[in-house]
């Protein structure tokens, strides 16, 4: 029988960076949704009801490899997509009326999930902020800042770390924040709850790692 590779990837990552990335793919599993295994979710497999479920943990030659293997029957199991879109949101490039370049995230449904929090002088600088946002909102750290205590944050995964707080108008609201002190997106809303600021917060991480850019003309 032949052996097709269809996708391969790897990459250093930091305990978190890992969670996050299998976070993803056990929330579209759970959600019997096509679960994507590349970071730009353009690669999907859609896995039945049931698969066989192989886990192994092997030393050699001072290495230690941990194999999490899931295997089924290919009438079995959906279609293999390699030119897909898994993300439910569009990132939208825009000049605002005081003519600076602005970018805002859009879920199908209509609604804006996310916006960057300043303008920038020229189009390339907002596409650099928004690819910011996108390589650091799946693996970034959140921090309550309504708590009186705080856990500490984990090192590496991300360079930024969402903030969750109160406004003055008592909405509840989130921000990610850059490592080096920039806010590089916001909510642009407040919300009535804690939880529906965090369930909007978790559609962004979902979403915005493969979500494709449009450019108004």
């Amino acid at each position: 029988m032949t052996e097709e590779t269809v996708h391969e990837s790897g990459e250093q990552r930091s305990r978190r960076g890992i969670s996050s990335f299998l976070r993803r793919i056990s929330n579209r599993l759970r959600r019997g949704e096509p679960v994507p295994v590349d970071e730009e979710q353009t690669v999907t497999v859609e896995p039945p009801e049931e698969a066989e479920l192989d886990v192994e943990v092997e030393r050699e030659g001072g290495n230690i490899s941990l194999e999490i293997d899931v295997e089924w029957a290919e009438e079995e199991g959906g279609e293999i997509e390699t030119e897909t879109q898994a993300s439910k949101a569009t990132f939208g490039l825009y000049k605002d009326d005081a003519g600076e370049h602005r970018w805002r995230l859009r879920h199908d449904n209509g609604n804006i999930i996310a916006d960057g929090s300043e303008g920038y002088s020229s189009k390339q600088k907002a596409q650099q902020g928004l690819e910011s946002v996108k390589n650091n909102v799946a693996g970034a750290y959140v921090e309550d800042l309504s708590k009186d205590e705080q856990d500490e944050p984990q090192e590496g995964g991300s360079k930024a770390t969402f903030e969750i707080y109160e406004d003055k108008q008592e909405k509840w609201r989130w921000r990610l924040v850059h490592d080096n002190g920039n806010i590089i997106a916001d909510c642009g809303r407040g919300y009535s709850s804690k939880q529906k600021a965090k369930q909007g917060m978790n559609s962004v991480k979902s979403n915005a790692p493969g979500a494709p850019v449009e450019a108004d003309t």
